[in-house]
Formats: C-alpha cells, structure tokens, sequence
C-alpha cells in the first residue's frame, strides 16, 4: 500500500464503504503503530491533535485532549493535581508526570462524555501516561511519539486492538483546504488563526483586572473553542475545562449545557461524593455511571433500583439545597464564547455556575445590556474580535 494512503474497513457509518485516507502530495504525516483505525476515530485524531499541539504553544506546558465526535469533551494541561482533584479523577495512587496529569485533567472533565473517546497528547507519550490511559475505556491515542514502555503498556488495551498513532510534530497542512459536501466542493483557507494574550487586550467592563491564571484559563477556552462544533460555549478552571458546550443551534443552549457540565464536575468533589461506598470490584464505567446518578435528581425506579446496587451502604442523596450551598464555592470560573453573547440570559446562567471571566467575540447588537449584565457581577469581559465557528 502506498504511503500516501491509509485503507479503511468503512466510513461513518458500516454501510458506507469503501473508504479511505490520503494525501493528495506527499505521504501521510502520520502512521499506525498499532490497532486499525476506523473513519471517526481518524477525524477525531486529526482535529485533537491541532488543539494539543496548539495549547501547548500557547501555554508553554503538556496539553491533552478527550475527544468524542469532533468536539472536546475534555482539556487540560500539565499543572498539578490538588488533592481533592486526584481523589475526584481517582489516580491518588498513581505517580503522574505532566503529560499524565494534563491527561487526567482532560479525562476528568466529563467522564460520561469521556467514555469511549480517542486522546490526543501534545508529548511523547511516557508510561505514566501510558498507565493512566490504560484504565479508562478509549478507542486509540494521537501522539508525536511513544516510549517502548508506553506501546507496550497500550497495547494490552482491547484485546491488542487499542489503536496507537504516531503524527509528525513539524507537518502543516496547505493554506487551502477543501472537502465534498452531495457531490460540491467547498474550498477555504484552514483556520490558521493563532490564539495568543493579545486576544485579552480589548477589556470593555468596568471590572478589568485579569489575574495570569484567569488569563491561561481564557486561553484554553479559545483553543478548546476553535476545536469545537458550533454554536459553542465553554467554561474553564486551574488548566482544564469543566464544562463544553458544542454544537447548539441556540447559544443559550450551549451556556446551560457548558454550565450544567461545570456543575456535575465541581459536585463530583463533594464529600458526600468522595466518600461514597462502592461494592468491591466494581467496574470504572460503572462507578461513573453511578455518581452521575447519584446527583441526578431525575431517576426513573428502575434506575434507582439499579443505582442502588452499585454501593456496599446505599447513601443519601444530596439535597437541591445542599447541591445549591456547595455550588457556591465554585468561583473564578472562566466562560468562552466562540462568537458573540447575543443576550445577557448567557452572562446569568454563567454567573450561577461561578464565572468571573468571560471571552466572546463581541459586536452583538446588544452589546451594551451584556456589558450591563457583566458589571453588575463584577465580572470581567473581554472581546477578542476573532470569531472561531467550526462545521
């Protein structure tokens, strides 16, 4: 088979084949070093590994990326792990490096969404990492390289069918680039806009300090954005996001669904959470499925009949007005919107979810009632001028 091309068994779907892979010059910037992957996962691949090799230019540190049809559902990078935070995403007996951390923040963001993804890693993948992947349910990993240790730790996954991809971390594509929609070419320049600190400069509210950690936030939430399929909002805190919002056809859709994510993550760190008593044995998948019920104020009685065999001590559930009491502590949260807030409902919803800090586009006919809504917060708004659509 010819360099320049990659054979797949179908496309999106089993009954769309054949299907393939290639490059129209050259060969292929990247190679299979184990598993076969399939069309989505090779989307999936190609559009994380652009936001994690982008964060990582950006921020200076390790990026990582939870991918589920073509939108992150998880990003963090490489600072360190609170307590809390490494007893929530379950690793407190784990030795992590910077990759691996960046990886757990990714992973933790929205474990739900996150089952099943494909990961992509801004470094070489180590064995740290490597360990940390191989107890989450995935489909493969994007990476500019593997230690012998890591192939050897990934290749267990699966049945030997975990799917490894190694990319060229210098390759760039044309400027141009195109794609067949019912039989019609659609030709653009890719999305080569570059996410930067000059993007915060424009401060429109009365509040305008912006702390570096704010900032970094801010930035992630662009990068995550231009990955994402619009309409998109994300929130993001201490190096990850905890909330994405994709593909909405209203914005406020995509503020309360990136909210309600935010909430779900900063509940999971609730002692009630932590401290729950799970049966011995019990599968990972499982025990996520079982906290998100456990917060869940939704459940039919089959559900809570089989909610409650998860645990070894069936526990009480959270009260809305202790939900409501512990949500007060998430603060400082910064909320991006990859083109402008049309109305302030999306500026209150955020507020209610611990937003401080807020990026858009900007140039909204109601421009003014949003800057209103942000000062009356205390908030800090930033319009960076860059709208960053994905489809």
């Amino acid at each position: 088979m010819p360099e320049n091309e990659l054979r797949l068994r179908y496309g999106i779907n089993p009954h769309q084949a054949p299907a393939r892979i290639y490059a129209k010059n050259g060969d292929l910037p990247l190679k299979v070093i184990n598993g076969a992957p399939g069309y989505i996962n090779l989307l999936d691949a190609l559009n994380s590994w652009q936001l994690v090799r982008e964060l990582k230019e950006v921020v200076g540190l390790p990026a990582a990326a939870s991918f589920k049809h073509t939108s992150p559902a998880g990003v963090g990078i490489g600072l360190p792990l609170s307590d809390v935070l490494r007893k929530t995403y379950f690793v407190g007996d784990l030795e992590l490096s910077p990759l691996a951390t960046a990886y757990t923040r990714a992973r933790g963001a929205d474990r739900m969404s996150s089952y099943g993804d494909w990961v992509a890693l801004s470094d070489e993948v180590d064995a740290s990492t490597a360990q940390a992947i191989s107890r989450e349910v995935s489909d493969g990993v994007i990476a500019p390289s593997f230690t012998p240790e890591a192939v050897e730790i990934l290749k267990k996954k699966k049945n030997g069918g975990y799917v490894l991809l190694e990319i060229d971390p210098n390759y760039n594509p044309p400027e141009l680039e195109s794609r067949d929609v019912f039989g019609i070419t659609f030709e653009q320049r890719r999305n080569d806009a570059h996410i930067t600190a000059d993007l915060l400069q424009n401060v429109v509210t009365q509040n305008r300090d912006i702390p570096l950690a704010a900032q970094q936030d801010l930035l992630i939430s662009l990068v995550t954005l231009k990955y994402t399929q619009s309409n998109s909002i994300c929130f993001a805190l201490d190096g990850q996001i905890i909330g994405n919002g994709a593909g909405q056809q209203s914005r406020i859709h995509c503020t309360r669904l990136a909210a309600s994510k935010a909430d779900t993550w900063y509940l999971r760190q609730h002692p009630s959470v932590l401290n729950l008593k799970f049966k011995t044995g019990i599968k990972r998948t499982d025990r996520d499925n079982a906290i998100d019920q456990f917060l869940s104020d939704d459940l039919t009685p089959a559900e809570e009949k089989l909610w409650r065999e998860n645990f070894e001590v069936v526990p009480e559930k959270l009260t809305l007005a202790e939900k409501r009491a512990w949500l007060q502590g998430l603060q400082n949260v910064s909320m991006g919107s990859d083109a402008f807030i049309p109305f302030r409902d999306n500026v209150d919803r955020g507020q209610r979810s611990g937003v401080k800090y807020i990026v858009q586009t900007g140039n909204s006919l109601r421009d003014d009632s949003v800057i209103q809504a942000c000062d009356e917060y205390g908030m800090v708004m930033v319009m960076c001028g860059l709208r960053l659509f994905t489809h």
